[in-house]
């Protein structure tokens, strides 16, 4: 106890360092931003304490930065304007090419999903979008005034958001289909949707649309 009476303040600097580097190592956008927010903060303190100014000025900069930033893509999460949703056919060489790259990631959250690019009338494709970036596909599978979700896939960089609510709701698409009825996959990993309407039945969630 008497060491850690001596050191607390070092264990703190380098606890704050060691978080900064942390956050440099995530993938996901608003992760980021948060666990380096709370990084810059850290040393904030520390170099308080320690009267090393001009790097207490630095991490208030950083600081101030990222909550500009998160602020922004906090208010963006539920945002229409945030978000497009592009539909597209099953053979489309685009979606082919999403699909194949990030395949090893889509069956890892989705294991059950296959694909064969074969256009069907009953199965709908779909790209969101945020400006010309690709953030995630949902595939649906219509049988009658039922859809069936067979993909619902986001980017990692995306997954601390719900792109795919702006196909459930935002959208009108699943309406112009005549789908009044939404089942997803059992098999998704960590499912969000809950947080967007959808009820538990079993192992799947329903939305009434």
């Amino acid at each position: 106890m008497t060491w850690l009476a001596d050191h607390w303040l070092d264990l703190f600097g380098w606890a704050g360092s060691a978080l900064l580097i942390v956050s440099l190592l995530q993938a996901r956008v608003l992760r980021f931003r948060v666990l380096n927010l709370v990084a810059g903060l850290m040393l904030v303190a520390f170099n308080a304490l320690v009267g090393v100014w001009p790097m207490v000025a630095m991490n208030l900069a950083t600081s101030a930065i990222n909550v500009w930033f998160i602020s922004r893509l906090v208010r963006s999460r539920h945002d229409d304007a945030a978000f497009q949703v592009l539909g597209v056919p099953s053979d489309d060489v685009y979606l082919a090419h999403v699909l194949g790259v990030h395949r090893s990631d889509v069956l890892r959250h989705q294991p059950d999903f296959s694909w064969d690019g074969v256009p069907r009338a009953d199965r709908h494709p779909f790209l969101v979008l945020k400006g010309d970036e690709t953030v995630g596909v949902v595939i649906i599978r219509a049988d009658g005034d039922t859809a069936h979700v067979e993909l619902d896939y986001v980017t990692r960089r995306y997954r601390d958001f719900s792109p795919g609510e702006f196909v459930w709701r935002r959208s009108g698409l699943l309406h112009d289909l005549g789908v009044r009825r939404v089942v997803t996959s059992p098999s998704m990993v960590d499912p969000y949707y809950e947080r967007v309407g959808f009820r538990r039945e079993g192992a799947s969630y329903v939305l009434g649309v």
